[in-house]
């Protein structure tokens, strides 16, 4: 497959070249500027003012990016204190639309955009479909949801930004996708890396070869997934895969974006500062050691956000990457805080599991982690979709891949699990965010 488009040369995969190639004197310089400017919009916000005043601190106080660390933080609860919009921060008539959280972790919050935001959230998507190979000439098919998620319109809006076609089918009705990228032939599929995976049974259902399907370049957020899945997403529907991050309460997709290089993803430093803590201490990490990410607006109108703790665990790395960008990047996210499960005393995030099965041959992407306590001690059971092929009447076989697995957990995450094969599309399939994780212990009895 060739990423050569005689019409789009590879050094074209920058979209803003200003932005994205800034002198990292000149990127700080900016972020300086901004934060200052940021911290006097905000202290018109009730609770932003309240916290400067209690602190001490304003927009004079910010004579370096190191004194960013003197702000407060804001959590979702926070968000949730103040529902539906005590974070704004310029008067309502402005606002151009308001979205909300998924709500997968809780109670969904709203976030209001002005029309300048959505200008800029069109910018911040072109720029990383532009890195994946999108277009003008493209035409690209959303399978995220609408409505109050931010993720298919952010997309569908940076799609427009960098001339390319869009087709909106939202999440869903799987058979008709197909059908649709049958019809129409579009080079580009963003979804969920799980409903990608979706699709590709779906397909062969209908007894088609899911690499014939047209796409050649797929963008997937939303959730957790690992270099494994990449690698059979890649396999299994015959396109380059890329990765990108956001989260509704700093803006939606749009923070960071893989380049072709696929060495992390590029984050938009001119619009955010990305800050990597241990969530304990809350103490800076090592430059390349996990910690929570925790991020800033530095350009948002609407509700912008000083030092939000997104929960979110993933790697920082500064060096200049070779695709040309000088901004700093982030690994993928390997799973949150607070999906983060305690196992006898063993930190385990569903990333850790999931990197497990795949490194056995025949295992799916498709999983369910039940945890129980039945006693006194934690259990965990892991059910794992076969590929048909493996299925075998020899309970010895089953026997020895279940031990294999139950093995390879045990190196990744070090726990001892209980493995049950199960049958393909037994598991139950989202077509958005996954659910990977069946908690049924009492622990707040």
């Amino acid at each position: 497959m060739s990423n050569q488009d005689p019409d789009w040369p590879s050094e074209n995969r920058i979209w803003n070249h200003s932005a994205e190639t800034l002198p990292r004197e000149e990127i700080e310089a900016l972020q300086l500027e901004r934060l200052r400017a940021m911290v006097e919009r905000v202290a018109k916000v009730p609770f932003y003012r309240d916290q400067f005043e209690h602190a001490e601190i304003g927009p004079q106080s910010i004579r370096s990016l190191a004194d960013l660390r003197r702000l407060p933080f804001t959590t979702k609860d926070d968000l949730r204190r103040h529902q539906p919009l005590g974070f704004l921060a310029v008067p309502r008539k402005e606002l151009a639309r308001i979205h909300g959280s998924s709500g997968t972790t809780g109670i969904p919050t709203f976030v209001a955009y002005t029309a300048q935001d959505l200008r800029t959230w069109s910018e911040l998507c072109a720029r990383f479909l532009v890195a994946g190979g999108l277009r003008p000439a493209h035409t690209a098919q959303v399978a995220f949801g609408y409505g109050l998620f931010t993720g298919g319109f952010g997309l569908h809006y940076g799609i427009e930004r960098v001339g390319a076609a869009v087709i909106p089918t939202a999440a869903g009705n799987t058979r008709r996708q197909i059908d649709i990228m049958r019809e129409l032939t579009p080079e580009v599929l963003i979804c969920t890396p799980s409903y990608a995976l979706t699709i590709a049974d779906a397909a062969r259902e209908l007894g088609i070869d899911p690499a014939t399907l047209p796409m050649r370049y797929g963008h997937f957020g939303g959730e957790p997934w690992t270099e494994d899945m990449r690698r059979e997403i890649e396999d299994q529907l015959g396109l380059q895969a890329f990765n990108n991050y956001g989260l509704s309460e700093v803006f939606g997709p749009g923070v960071a974006g893989e380049c072709p290089l696929h060495e992390g993803m590029h984050i938009q430093e001119d619009h955010f500062i990305v800050e990597c803590l241990d969530p304990e201490t809350l103490e800076p990490v090592a430059e390349g050691e996990p910690g929570e990410l925790v991020i800033t607006n530095l350009t948002r109108e609407a509700t912008p956000l000083i030092r939000y703790r997104t929960r979110d665990i993933a790697r920082l790395y500064r060096e200049p990457c070779a695709c040309g960008r000088t901004t700093m990047r982030m690994s993928r996210v390997t799973g949150r805080t607070d999906d983060m499960l305690i196992i006898r005393g063993v930190n385990v995030f569903p990333s850790q599991i999931e990197e497990a099965l795949l490194r056995v041959e025949g295992t799916t992407p498709h999983y369910l982690i039940e945890v129980d306590r039945p006693g006194t001690l934690d259990e965990v059971r892991v059910k794992v979709e076969m590929r048909p092929e493996i299925f075998s009447d020899r309970m010895d076989r089953m026997q020895a891949l279940c031990e294999h697995i139950s093995r390879e957990i045990q190196t990744v995450a070090g726990i001892r699990a209980h493995v049950d094969l199960v049958e393909p599309r037994s598991i139950e399939r989202f077509v958005g965010k996954a659910r990977r994780v069946l908690d049924k212990r009492r622990l707040s009895d």
